[in-house]
C-alpha cells in the first residue's frame, strides 16, 4: 500500500484539479463559444483516461493486461493540435504576455492551464521511472498550449479584452501592499467591480 505523499497520488490530485477548472471553465462558457465546451468535456475525458494510466504503475503492474487496458492513447496529442491550429486562425496575432483575464471562462482556462504545468511536473518523474508512458506527459504538454490558445478565443467569444503586461513603475505606482492605481487615461478597470 502507497502512503498518500507518494508521486503517483500527488500526479493524479493534480490531474483532478486541472479537470475541476475545466469543468467551472464549460460552466461560464457562453452559448456563442459553440464547439469549447464539448472539447472541454472531452479533455476531462481524456484527463480521467490519463489518471487510469498513472494508477498503473508499469514498473509494479504484473498484469499484461491491464498495463494494456490503461494505456494513453498518443492520437490524442494529434486532436489538441488540430483544434489549436482552427483556434489560432481566427485569433489576433499575441503581440506581447497577457495577464490572467478576459472575463471567467477565459480566466479559469488560465488557472487549469497553470494547473495543468504542475501536473506536466508530476508526471514527469513516474515517466523518468518507467512507471507511466510517455505520451500521458506529452498530452499534459500540449494541453496546456491549447488551454492558453482556448482563454484567449473565450475571451474574443466573449468580446472581453485581454490586459496587457506591461512593465514596472512606467505602468504603475504601487502604494502600500495593496493599493495598486493605474496611470490616468488608461482606460483599464480602477479595481472596481464591471
Amino acid at each position: 500500500r502507497r502512503p498518500k505523499s507518494d508521486a503517483i497520488f500527488c500526479a493524479l490530485g493534480d490531474t483532478d484539479e486541472v479537470s475541476a477548472a475545466l469543468g467551472i471553465a464549460a460552466e461560464f462558457s457562453s452559448p456563442r463559444m459553440e464547439r469549447l465546451p464539448s472539447q472541454i468535456h472531452w479533455v476531462q475525458c481524456r484527463l480521467l483516461d490519463i489518471g487510469s494510466a498513472i494508477a498503473t504503475p508499469h514498473t509494479t503492474t504484473a498484469d499484461e493486461e491491464k498495463r494494456a487496458r490503461t494505456l494513453f492513447d498518443a492520437n490524442e496529442v494529434e486532436t489538441l493540435e488540430r483544434w489549436i491550429d482552427e483556434m489560432e486562425a481566427e485569433l489576433p496575432p499575441l503581440t506581447n504576455f497577457v495577464l490572467y483575464s478576459g472575463g471567467r471562462c477565459s480566466t479559469f482556462l488560465h488557472l487549469a492551464r497553470t494547473t495543468c504545468r504542475r501536473a506536466e511536473r508530476s508526471v514527469t518523474p513516474l515517466v523518468e521511472t518507467g512507471d507511466t508512458p510517455p505520451d500521458v506527459a506529452q498530452y499534459l504538454n500540449r494541453l496546456s498550449d491549447f488551454l492558453f490558445v482556448a482563454a484567449r478565443y473565450a475571451a474574443m467569444i466573449d468580446g472581453r479584452p485581454e490586459i496587457a503586461y506591461r512593465k514596472g513603475a512606467a505602468s504603475f505606482e504601487v502604494r502600500g501592499s495593496a493599493d495598486v492605481q493605474m496611470p490616468a487615461g488608461d482606460g483599464q478597470s480602477d479595481g472596481s467591480k464591471q
